[in-house]
């Protein structure tokens, strides 16, 4: 894999440029100070991957991360200081099309081999979602069950269930999903189970960055929480989250090899099993293929599953997959998903 680094403090690009070469197979592919020489060097040489920082003299992460993914598109991580002072940045170039964010790995800290290893741990999982590094996980779908006419649900369900709304989104996914909270009305009658691909450490930002940009409460989905009408739950680990015989959710680490954490096949396999009521699935714009067997598998159940459409994507992988494999009732641009939500849900409510 070929790594480029983008940040204007000497220091740590030699530390990152360490980190980077202590691994066979990875190789420098240059260094830049700041977002505009990025944007040069990336037109010229685009690497496989860059590590790019959020505040850098003459154009920042966020406009690079813009530019690059429109001229010269490639696999960018976010590694960046001062999380909680950058979110807003964070998510911005997510939504423009950075796939991850993680800690820079700054020397001296209490923890810095923790962080030099979840560095690590995010390329190698970015190295094989964007096919560069061979995948070592079984190709079948995770958490599927051998026998899929088996299904457990409780023998007496809850007559009160909300309709439920799941939605998955990876790279551009921050963006999308405000776009899609903002025009749902405080009094939604559906519940939303949201799960978008992010480092742990990052959630809890996000949950309060979408809180802002819309009128329904959103918050981590924590362990034991039911699903009720008018409240969006992201899922806030690297576990992934699911769905339990008794209708409350649970984190699990299986399975644990799965480069796409928190899983929304995961997720919707559990709804499959046991969620009583029909609902809706929404893929969002993504890399990857996680997602495409959970709406397959939903709409088996005659869930209504609508993946976005490519104009509308920043990256369209996900639902793509999921078109390819005839697992959408609909193939919608982003701006229409709202209304459909609220049409729909008052069907089924």
């Amino acid at each position: 894999m070929r790594i480029a680094i983008v940040n204007d403090t000497p220091m740590i690009v030699e530390m990152l440029r360490r980190i980077i070469t202590s691994v066979p197979g990875y190789d420098l592919a240059w260094l830049a100070y700041n977002g505009k020489s990025a944007v040069d060097y990336c037109a010229r040489d685009t690497p496989d991957l860059i590590l790019m920082d959020m505040i850098m003299p003459e154009m920042d992460g966020v406009q690079a991360t813009r530019v690059i993914m429109q001229q010269s598109p490639c696999a960018i991580l976010i590694v960046t200081a001062d999380i909680k002072k950058n979110s807003g940045k964070i998510f911005e170039a997510m939504g423009y099309g950075a796939l991850d964010v993680v800690s820079t790995p700054i020397m001296g800290i209490p923890e810095p081999e923790h962080l030099h290893h979840l560095l690590l741990k995010t390329i190698a999982s970015i190295g094989i979602v964007t096919g560069t590094v061979p995948p070592k996980w079984s190709s079948t779908y995770p958490g599927a069950s051998n026998d899929p006419s088996i299904i457990h649900r409780l023998s007496q369900p809850p007559s009160n269930l909300p309709p439920l709304i799941i939605i998955g989104a990876s790279t551009g996914g921050p963006k999308a999903l405000a776009t899609v909270l903002r025009e749902l009305p405080s009094n939604f009658e559906g519940s939303i189970v949201i799960i978008q691909h992010l480092d742990v450490h990052f959630s809890s930002g996000l949950a309060k960055w979408l809180n802002q940009q819309t009128p329904l409460s959103v918050v981590l989905a924590s362990e034991g929480d039911t699903l009720t009408a008018s409240k969006v739950l992201l899922a806030g680990t690297n576990d992934h989250l699911a769905l339990r015989p008794n209708l409350t959710l649970t984190y699990t680490k299986k399975p644990e090899n799965y480069p796409y954490r928190p899983s929304i096949d995961v997720f919707c396999q559990s709804v499959a099993q046991y969620w009583t009521r029909k609902g809706m699935a929404v893929l969002l714009t993504g890399m990857g293929r996680d997602g495409a067997m959970g709406l397959k598998k939903l709409r088996r159940r005659g869930w209504h599953t609508i993946a976005q459409d490519k104009q509308s994507c920043v990256l369209y992988g996900m639902p793509k997959a999921a078109v390819e494999m005839e697992a959408a009732t609909e193939i919608l641009s982003l701006s229409k998903i709202a209304s459909t939500l609220i049409k729909r849900v008052r069907l089924i409510a």
